[in-house]
């Protein structure tokens, strides 16, 4: 059996940084990954148009800053490829890839009340370490729906995180279910080549602009010059991001002014600017929120020239789900060969061997089915493995009524487990959250470390977090929650309710990055408030 002071499992932005951090610290490390390759959730989703939201310039690391003034972007936003050779070029810059090993997916993992070490079954492989770390991501359980007939449907079956390396749907007839984030970056994608699209959809969605274009020689000097001011800007927000958050209510200003700000947000683009940077209560107060749902709804009256796509396509509900920013969603609509069909109140029965079918036995013959459906987020990925910790408990029976942690890294009764962004951790920019969370951990481990060392024992140690702790921190995150109105929405993947016969919980920390930030320090200069050091 494989022996490791810490096992990481997950090879995207947090387990890379994970494991460049602990090999600082001198500990023998091991980071596996079920993927063919470094890029965690952008290794799965390959579909077409695959792009960050975020900015290019703050989806990235900050802590090499030799390479931020260095490694090229050309764009404000990144495609799934240049996110997946950017970790590349990190992992061979700083000579990990030798740390680690691919195609080997965790099944089991089970912590010894003897010696205080876990057992990782993944692959055809056992593996031991003393610390268990997990950078499993948000966004890699697929939510795959239940639709009956998938078996007999004869045509090409796709998810939008699951999808093909190579793939031709020119002149194809192709129907996307689902008008989330990815199922609008597919749409904007493929509506050019395919003979037809419809996209099926249960609910009308609100979509900005996402403003794209290149970076030019003089905004790459410009950023090069002002990198500390962005990343101390970026540490200083709720959402992660390098723009400044304002601080008056939608309803401080005139509709004349509300309006001009809207429209310099529109012009601009990005949809956490849209939703953060131009008013400081569009989360949590519904009339500020409906304001800026009318004036999206007369953005898409001006675009989709066809009235009875125009009001399907028209939200009426609050902007309650993941805001979301495109490179001309609406317009797409405008193309003869692009249609929507609504499927809330009449929605898809089964697949055909030719296509699928409606409540109401209206069928439509498809040779591409897109599912973009989207993720069972967080949690999801963590209900896949079996975790066995102290007395034999699982984790599913600890998260029976709903998955919690303690900032999102540490759960009672699993020792020496530490999540990088697991239930209950920050919605918001994760490059840079991830980065406070990997440093968070090793903080705590060299802690643990140095106390092993001075007390001579050096193999026997354990971090545990308190349950107090624990219940706290999941009050918090309730209490934040209720004030925040993407918790209303009856399916979002913010509260689980997107995933077919889940119950709803609470499973991000609504307070904010520089909040996070904030209490991870105070946790860190209350010696580690909430966590139990001991030796075993």
């Amino acid at each position: 059996m494989e022996s490791y002071d810490a096992l990481i499992v997950g090879a995207g932005f947090g387990g890379i940084y994970q494991l460049y951090s602990l090999q600082k610290l001198g500990l023998n490390v091991r980071l596996i990954d079920r993927c063919v390759d470094v890029g965690g959730v952008w290794q799965w989703n390959r579909y077409p148009g695959a792009m960050s939201d975020t900015h290019s310039t703050v989806y990235r690391y900050s802590w090499d800053k030799e390479d931020l003034m260095t490694y090229p972007f050309t764009d404000n936003y990144l495609y799934r490829d240049e996110i997946v050779a950017y970790l590349s070029h990190i992992v061979e810059r700083h000579n990990l890839r030798k740390h680690m090993e691919f195609n080997l997916e965790v099944t089991s993992a089970e912590f010894h009340e003897d010696d205080g070490t876990w057992t990782v079954h993944a692959g055809d492989k056992f593996i031991k370490a003393r610390y268990l770390i997990t950078a499993l991501g948000h966004f890699t359980q697929v939510n795959w729906p239940s639709i009956l007939g998938q078996d007999a449907y004869k045509g090409e079956l796709y998810h939008t995180a699951r999808f093909p390396e190579h793939y031709d749907f020119k002149g194809k007839r192709v129907g996307v279910i689902g008008n989330g984030s990815t199922g609008v970056q597919v749409i904007v994608d493929i509506a050019k080549d395919v003979g037809s699209l419809i996209s099926f959809q249960r609910t009308p969605q609100y979509s900005v602009p996402a403003g794209r274009r290149p970076v030019t020689a003089e905004d790459r000097a410009k950023i090069n010059r002002e990198w500390d001011e962005i990343w101390k800007q970026v540490q200083n927000t709720t959402t992660a991001c390098e723009f400044v958050e304002p601080k008056i209510s939608a309803m401080d200003v005139s509709a004349e002014e509300r309006d001009r700000i809207y429209q310099e947000a529109w012009d601009y683009g990005n949809n956490l600017q849209f939703l953060r940077g131009t008013f400081n209560d569009l989360v949590s107060n519904k009339a500020s929120n409906i304001t800026a749902c009318e004036f999206i709804r007369k953005k898409i009256a001006e675009t989709v020239k066809d009235p009875v796509k125009r009001e399907k396509l028209t939200p009426t509900d609050i902007w309650n789900r993941r805001p979301i920013c495109d490179a001309g969603y609406f317009e797409q609509f405008n193309r003869d060969n692009v249609d929507v069909v609504m499927v809330k109140d009449n929605p898809i029965v089964k697949l055909t061997q030719t296509g699928l079918e409606l409540a109401d036995g209206t069928r439509y013959d498809l040779d591409v089915i897109i599912f973009a459906t989207g993720f069972d987020a967080i949690d999801g990925s963590y209900r896949q493995i079996k975790f066995i910790g102290r007395n034999g408990i699982t984790l599913d029976q600890h998260w029976k009524d709903g998955p919690t942690s303690y900032f999102g890294v540490g759960i009672s009764e699993f020792p020496n487990l530490f999540m990088i962004s697991g239930p209950q951790s920050i919605i918001s920019n994760l490059p840079p959250a991830l980065e406070s969370y990997v440093e968070f951990i090793t903080d705590l481990l060299a802690t643990a470390e140095e106390r092993r060392k001075q007390g001579g024992n050096l193999q026997k140690i354990i971090v545990e977090t308190e349950p107090e702790a624990e219940r706290d921190w999941n009050e918090l995150c309730i209490r934040l929650g209720k004030g925040n109105l993407y918790m209303t929405a009856k399916s979002s993947f913010i509260s689980g309710t997107n995933v077919e016969g889940k119950k709803g919980s609470t499973i991000f920390f609504m307070g904010g990055y520089k909040s996070l930030r904030e209490r991870l320090n105070n946790c860190i200069k209350e010696g580690y408030k909430g966590f139990r050091i001991a030796e075993y």
